[in-house]
């Protein structure tokens, strides 16, 4: 019996909890993700300045980097997306009534 259970699992462990990461997770990944977003901002404003004579360029770098102030708050409020995972999860095997037939005495 017990071989049939461990042929059975492929060894990966079985989700006993749909817990979301803590607080103090969610918060670093939001605080990290601002940062990233603001400070892709200062190499547009850099850009920016260095292409000054050519100004399509230098107003392209500059368009850039005006909604990213915005897009990085945005995305810093926002909770984190519930992952879509597939879960191990234990699955109890229904057993059956035989299947032949049974002798049926009427009274």
């Amino acid at each position: 019996m017990e071989h049939m259970v461990d042929h059975e699992r492929d060894g990966t462990p079985v989700l006993i909890t749909e817990a979301a990461p803590s607080y103090e997770e969610q918060h670093a990944a939001r605080k990290r993700k601002y940062a990233i977003m603001m400070g892709a901002r200062i190499p547009c404003l850099v850009l920016a300045m260095v292409f000054y004579q050519t100004w399509w360029l230098a107003l392209l770098f500059l368009v850039l980097s005006v909604p990213l102030p915005w897009m990085a708050v945005l995305i810093a409020n926002d909770r984190p997306p519930r992952k879509a995972e597939k879960a191990n999860r234990f699955v109890k095997e229904h057993r059956a009534i035989e299947a032949r037939g049974h002798q049926v005495i009427d009274g």
